[in-house]
């Protein structure tokens, strides 16, 4: 758009004999901007949730975090048939009662489903008879609460759950093999440092060479 209105510009102002330098005469340029405020969290636990419907499977995974940052992500696979709009729900659902669970009294629940979030706040109508009654699990789960509120949020700000969910849908394993935990480790260093022995003269492993 900002290059459009360029284009649009330079078109009316085309340079010929008589240049003269141009006057910019946008109206209204003092009001014509938009004042970018910063949204204040509330403290306290949070719950991303999100599913993923695919030709592989069906996969949630909600993420609940605590007031100091701590986090508990569950990976459920779901082997029924389950819409997106379904999945989305159940990986509310599932987190939901894990704050239950944990006695968690206060709690924004946070996720990308613009039906699911809306359906709640009572915005929006049931059409999908499959959907109701997750809506009404879902609104007998809230009253375990002293302060539940739900907010919907782009997908970028919710990619770890929907990673989640998305990779638990791939996975397909025998009911009898045991998964392990995921476990995500850090590296501050490339893989080949490891590689450089220590010097056992007590001197830099580019001394020889320098």
């Amino acid at each position: 758009m900002k290059a459009q209105a360029l284009v649009d510009h330079l078109a009316e102002n085309s340079v010929d004999d008589d240049y003269e330098p141009l006057k910019t005469y946008f109206p209204n340029k003092e009001v014509m901007h938009i004042d970018e405020l910063e949204q204040v969290e509330k403290p306290g636990w949070k719950l991303f949730f999100d599913g993923a419907a695919n030709m592989k499977g069906v996969g949630i995974g909600p993420i609940l975090i605590s007031k100091t940052g701590q986090h508990y992500p569950i990976t459920t696979q779901l082997c029924f048939y389950c819409t997106n709009n379904m999945a989305e729900y159940e990986a509310c659902i599932l987190g939901l009662r894990l704050a239950v669970d944990m006695g968690v009294q206060e709690v924004l629940v946070l996720g990308d489903s613009d039906l699911l979030v809306h359906q709640i706040q009572g915005e929006w109508e049931k059409w999908d008879f499959k959907l109701i009654p997750y809506r009404q699990c879902l609104h007998d789960l809230c009253q375990w609460f002293q302060s539940i509120e739900f907010k919907h949020i782009p997908r970028i700000h919710n990619e770890v759950a929907d990673a989640l969910a998305t990779l638990v849908s791939m996975l397909h394993h025998p009911d009898k093999v045991h998964v392990d935990p995921l476990q995500i480790q850090v590296h501050n260093q490339h893989a080949y440092y490891n590689m450089v022995e220590e010097e056992l003269d007590g001197k830099p492993w580019f001394h020889d060479i320098k």
